[in-house]
């Protein structure tokens, strides 16, 4: 409204604002910026406040989950990498305590009551204890030394990746074995 007002009157030659009075006085803004649409305010409970946000809460869309994606092994071995590191931590820490609180239980964690019980095992108890110990110990390790070849800049573009993934795979499956059946 107001720049219509200040076009025309410039488009036919007139001054647009009076010289005496300024811009605020010759068009009052408060008319040209009315709403026609009101917004009020009431007091609210807590109780009321969290129920409505509430139900807003479930009008908002939901995040898709990791399950829509297609998995890829770039991912999968991510969270393989991840999950190996959390199982060998929490493998030793939990080793570390026993072995610091066995004398307190009254129980024999010693080096050689530890290797006699594993001796006295059958053969494929043996190899099948080694092998869990070992799949998350090398596939983490040669994990590392992919991310180690990734520091330096190479094999980072996206066939770079893939071929490490597969190599990673392969030399954690052949030395699982060895130090499964050493």
């Amino acid at each position: 409204m107001l720049s219509r007002a200040v076009v025309r009157s410039v488009s036919k030659g007139q001054n647009p604002v009076p010289p005496r009075f300024t811009l605020a006085r010759a068009y009052p803004v408060a008319s040209t910026t009315r709403s026609r649409y009101t917004a009020s305010t009431s007091k609210l409970s807590n109780d009321d406040a969290q129920s409505i946000l509430n139900a807003q809460r479930k009008l908002r869309p939901i995040s898709p989950h990791l399950t829509i994606y297609q998995p890829q092994i770039t991912s999968l071995m991510s969270g393989a990498n991840r999950i190996t590191g959390a199982i060998l931590s929490t493998s030793a820490y939990a080793f570390a305590i026993g072995y610091l609180v066995a004398p307190t239980l009254g129980l024999h964690l010693e080096s050689q009551t530890i290797a006699e019980a594993f001796g006295a095992m059958p053969d494929a108890t043996k190899i099948g204890i080694k092998g869990v110990l070992a799949l998350p110990f090398t596939y983490h390790a040669w994990n590392g030394v992919r991310h180690l070849i990734w520091d330096t800049g190479k094999l980072l573009d996206i066939k770079g990746v893939y071929t490490g993934g597969y190599v990673v795979l392969g030399l954690t499956c052949l030395s699982t074995i060895y130090l499964a059946f050493s």
